[in-house]
């Protein structure tokens, strides 16, 4: 799918519209200074893991004021606490929108993923950004890398009891195969996300069940969860 196709903003979902690849953030969250996410993709280059064909360009992500320099951090969502590697850039543009937790302000939520692996995997990396009035910027409130081979999933929670939660579904390393569920929700104003629950999924790894792992948790998440 084209890389402006992939720039939402607002609630998720099938019907929203396409938005050029430019996004406004003056307005939605009553900045101080004009500022905007601006996002471009190079051309398709040799693929470089596997050395066959080609792959998409690198996808260059610009938050900051227009015609200015870029916080630095949104290039870095990719890159592992290690140092740099071959999957540290962003190829694909998975989500740029913008979300509404409950009783919070705003928030810039950004998804991308680096280039596939000789076994189709990928490193996806997810990022909530609050705005810092005080500071005049923009400030990462969450941020998370995963692979997708595994059926790991970082799902922003859009609506319900857990709407502006972020729930993550990562599979453990020991027998038996099943996954770390964790809970985390939004702290205030340009504060972190803190984590409210984690827990070892009922859901195994490769039991049938078609469906996300989030969704099939989904019932024991709400009991497990603490009253707030």
């Amino acid at each position: 799918m084209p890389l402006l196709a992939l720039l939402l903003v607002a609630a998720s979902g099938p019907a929203a519209p396409p938005l050029p690849a430019t996004i406004d953030l003056t307005r939605p969250f009553a900045t101080r200074t004009p500022w905007r996410l601006a996002a471009t993709q190079g051309p398709a280059i040799p693929d470089p893991i596997l050395g066959d064909g080609t792959v998409p360009g690198p996808v260059h992500l610009c938050l900051g004021h227009p015609g200015g320099t870029c916080q630095p951090d949104v290039a870095r969502l990719l890159t592992p606490a290690s140092g740099t590697d071959a999957y540290a850039e962003p190829h694909d543009l998975l989500a740029a929108r913008i979300v509404h937790p409950r009783d919070h302000a705003p928030l810039l939520l950004l998804r991308v993923g680096s280039l596939h692996g000789a076994n189709g995997d990928q490193r996806i990396a997810t990022a909530l950004f609050a705005y810092d009035r005080t500071a005049d910027r923009f400030t990462p409130v969450f941020t998370h890398q995963t692979g997708r081979n595994n059926n790991q999933e970082v799902r922003y929670i859009d609506a319900g009891p857990l709407a502006g939660d972020m729930i993550v579904a990562e599979p453990t390393r020991t027998a038996p195969f099943a996954y770390w569920i964790t809970v985390s929700t939004p702290g205030t104003g340009a504060h972190p996300y803190r984590q409210l629950l984690r827990y070892r999924s009922s859901v195994r790894y490769g039991d049938g069940d078609p469906r996300p792992v989030i969704d099939a948790e989904m019932p024991a998440i709400l009991r497990h969860l603490p009253k707030r």
